[in-house]
This record gives structure tokens, sequence and C-alpha cells, in this order.
């Protein structure tokens, strides 16, 4: 039985500080209705597609800090994107800032969910590699202040059972680290989903910053390629706020290759279609992990978290 069908990224446009939650969800309810005419079964929203990206402000009051966050998901604004997932089967994911309320504790995180074709969430992943800062820096324009409004997500990396395969999510600067992928793969995930807002004008670095486009589809790549699994990277992007956000959604195929690319700094749909089975032919060649792994060799990635060398290294 072929696995075979159309997914879609819905890329966004700047959001404004101002614009409110009804105004997002139009905007993703045109994209996610067009996505069901060409046919298909699952979309991926970007990261924090409720709102600006507010980690780029320092903010004291704890009231208007709240503001940007969720408390329950569906909620009256998001409503309609569950509604429509229902009404057209079609699947989607959507990241959004999480207020929540654990063992007695307020929690921050930055989330994404899995949302089925009844209009159910059925997955659930929380944000581990936050970047930027706990505290802002000297002379930057804008900040990026994540480790300051979030925590590291307590949920590992999971793996949901849906559409006919198995999905894992990533969000934004987590596609730049390897071993997140890894454990997807390792759980048989053939499917990863990531939302992004990636700024090029902030790491303070301009060589860097010039290659945000370059690393964001290198690590789509060989996160794919590596890892055996399809991808589908959604951004928000443009000008927003006066900040610069890259765009280059792209859908990208077990092989490492890119099958589809946004054109815009704008709100635009692209779909291709993927092949589930196209996996296997590379996890039963190059990437036969229970042939060809060797984790004995690898204790160093999770006994030492920073670099350095061993003790009797010498230079020769």
């Amino acid at each position: 039985m072929t696995r075979k069908y159309i997914v879609s990224s819905a890329q966004m446009g700047p959001i404004a500080r101002a614009e409110t939650r009804q105004s997002c969800v139009r905007r993703m309810t045109d994209m996610m209705q067009e996505a069901a005419a060409r046919g298909s079964r699952f979309v991926v929203f970007p990261e924090l597609a409720l709102t600006s990206f507010f980690p780029r402000w320092m903010i004291d009051d704890p009231d208007e800090l709240d503001m940007w966050f969720e408390t329950s998901m569906p909620n009256i604004d998001t409503a309609p994107l569950f509604e429509m997932a229902k009404t057209h089967h079609i699947g989607f994911s959507l990241g959004y800032a999480e207020k929540t309320v654990e063992n007695g504790k307020t929690r921050y995180f930055n989330t994404a969910i899995l949302v089925n074709q009844n209009g159910e969430i059925c997955g659930k992943y929380r944000k581990v590699h936050l970047p930027g800062y706990h505290e802002p820096q000297p002379n930057r324009h804008h900040q990026h202040l994540e480790k300051r409004y979030f925590e590291q997500g307590n949920l590992g990396f999971p793996v949901t059972p849906m559409l006919d395969t198995r999905i894992g999510m990533l969000i934004c600067n987590d596609r730049r680290w390897p071993e997140g992928w890894r454990v997807l793969a390792l759980q048989a995930a053939e499917l990863v989903c990531l939302g992004y807002n990636t700024p090029d004008d902030h790491s303070g670095f301009a060589d860097v910053d010039a290659l945000a486009d370059f690393h964001h589809i290198l690590s789509m790549q060989s996160g794919s390629y590596q890892n055996s699994v399809w991808s589908i990277a959604t951004a928000k992007c443009g000008a927003e706020e006066g900040s610069s956000l890259i765009g280059n959604s792209v859908i990208t195929a077990p092989s490492g290759q890119v099958v589809a690319q946004s054109n815009t700094l704008e709100d635009e749909v692209i779909h291709a279609e993927i092949d589930l089975d196209m996996a296997q032919q590379y996890r039963q060649t190059f990437f036969d992990f229970a042939r060809h792994r060797a984790p004995e060799c690898y204790r160093l990635i999770t006994e030492r978290k920073g670099a350095e060398p061993e003790p009797d290294d010498t230079l020769c």
C-alpha cells in the first residue's frame, strides 16, 4: 500500500506587535483553506505563530509578559483552526508560547502541538535548545531573550503516530543540534516538522548573520539525510518590528534534497507530495542504525556538556 500524500508549509510574513491573535488565526485559516484545496493532509505553521517574536524585547512587567502566552489550547482565538482541521480533514502543527501550571508551579515554554484530522491535539513538544541570553546584551538594538522567558522543554523529543506515519517535532534552534534529530529517528520517526523565527541581524557577527539562510537550509538537509526522514520547516519571516527574519521555508526529502521552497517573505503556502516509504532506502543502506551505529563509542555526548580537551592531550 502506497504512503504518498501532499503536505504543506504555511509560511507567515511579519506579525506586528499590536496584531491580534484573531488576525493571525485568520491568516492561518486562509492558508489552511488553500492547502486543503490542493489536497494537502498536513500543514506546518511557524514557531510563535500567534504573536510577534516578543523575546527581542526586555519586558519587566509580569502581567505584560503573560499577555504573550496561551494558557489553554485550543482557546477562543485558536478554535477556528481546530474547526477547519475537522471540517477539511487536515492535520496541522502550531507553535506558540505556553503558560501552564505543573505540580503547583507556573511554567513557561516555547511549545508546538500536533493536531490530527479530527481537530484533536495528539502531540506536544517543548523547545529544548533555547538560544540567546538570560540578560540583555549591551549595544544591541534587538535582544534575544528566550532563555529569560522560557524554560528548557521537559517532554524530551516525543514521536506521535499520525497520518500513516510517525511524526516528530523540533522548534527553530533545535534544527542545528543533531542530537534531537537522532533521538527522533531512533524512535522510528519518518516525518519531522519544525517552525522557526530566525533573525539575520542579531548574532553580533556580520559574517555569521550573512549565512543565516544557508545555515538554515544546511541544517534541514543534513538532519533529513542523516536520519532518513522527511522534514517540513516553516518560517515567520520578513521585517518584523524592525528586525529581519529569514524565510526559505522548505520541504526536504530523506535524500537531503529540497523538494519545495518558499519564494517570498510574506504569507505563502508551499506543497509537496511525499513518499514516506522513500526513507527505507536510506534506513536499509547508509543509515541502518542497528547494523552500523556504535553507541558505546559516543558516551561523551551525554556525559559532557561543553567542549574540553582530555587531560593527557599533548601537541605533536
